[in-house]
């Protein structure tokens, strides 16, 4: 797989594994991940920025976000928020990050009606560069069905595109 191109594939029906190449050290793809100051450059699809950004980045500790749409191009889209709360279950620098996925409000809350999902990132050095793997598991098919009906693929394909600019702009 060449740098810049993501693949995908589903396990069991319920697990989204994506993984992608950057050109950049393992340490550096990690401490994207970690503050608040670098997530805001990248995370998100393109045409979203990141208002709100709270990282409290150790086990146990929380990261509470907003997504806006400032791209008028994006139509129904544009001024939309969405709001994201992430546990961390563990972390081991700089090789792992695992952590609860949830849907939320401005106040954290956890929405419900919307499915969570078990993640688990995996940053592999390759001398230089570092592969990431993303293991999303949900509770079931309809779950990661109802996710990938939402957009996510074509979002964390625009995020990692993000997060691969900024990469070559702090470098």
């Amino acid at each position: 797989m060449s740098i810049n191109e993501m693949s995908s594939k589903v396990e069991n029906d319920q697990v989204l594994i994506l993984e992608r190449d950057f050109d950049a050290p393992r340490d550096l793809v990690f401490e994207m991940f970690k503050k608040p100051e670098h997530l805001k450059h990248w995370w998100g699809p393109a045409g979203w920025e990141l208002p709100v950004c709270k990282v409290d980045f150790r086990r146990g500790g929380i990261w509470h976000y907003c997504m806006k749409c400032v791209d008028p191009n994006q139509g129904d889209f544009y001024g939309m928020e969405a709001w994201g709360k992430a546990i961390y279950k563990d972390i081991i620098e700089p090789e792992m990050i695992a952590y609860t996925d949830y849907f939320s409000d401005a106040e954290g809350n956890i929405n419900e009606e919307l499915p969570p999902s078990e993640n688990t990132l995996e940053f592999v050095d390759l001398g230089g560069q570092t592969k990431l793997v993303n293991r999303a598991e949900f509770k079931s098919a309809e779950d990661l069905k109802t996710v990938m009906d939402m957009g996510m693929l074509e979002g964390i394909t625009e995020t990692w595109d993000r997060l691969e600019d900024y990469l070559n702009k702090v470098q």
